[in-house]
């Protein structure tokens, strides 16, 4: 009957440390996971952040181009308006004055 405990006993003990190593092992797995996890979560961020940063680069360049064509576009139609007032200026004042004088 003795040898019967003892087997038992033993047969207890041999799970005993099976269920523990499984434990460890379980444990050693999860954090290999999380650490892969916690990898690739940074990986994703910094290629988010590189592909927001281009983005964001090529709509300042476009913005930058549309407002630089419409600066020249201004500056061109103010020179035309400064050249025809040039040109033209005493026209108007004399048909101002003809204007103010008639009422």
């Amino acid at each position: 009957m003795d040898s019967v405990i003892e087997k038992l006993s033993d047969i207890e003990a041999t799970a005993e440390a099976i269920v523990e190593h499984a434990q460890e092992q379980k444990h050693e797995i999860e954090k290999h996971i999380q650490a892969k996890r916690d990898q690739f979560d940074m990986e994703l961020e910094e290629e988010t952040q590189a592909k927001l940063k281009k983005i964001r680069d090529e709509s300042e360049k476009r913005v930058e181009k549309i407002l630089k064509e419409q600066r020249e576009k201004n500056q061109s139609t103010i020179d035309n308006i400064k050249k025809e007032y040039e040109e033209n200026h005493s026209i108007y004042a004399r048909e101002i004055l003809e204007h103010i004088i008639e009422v």
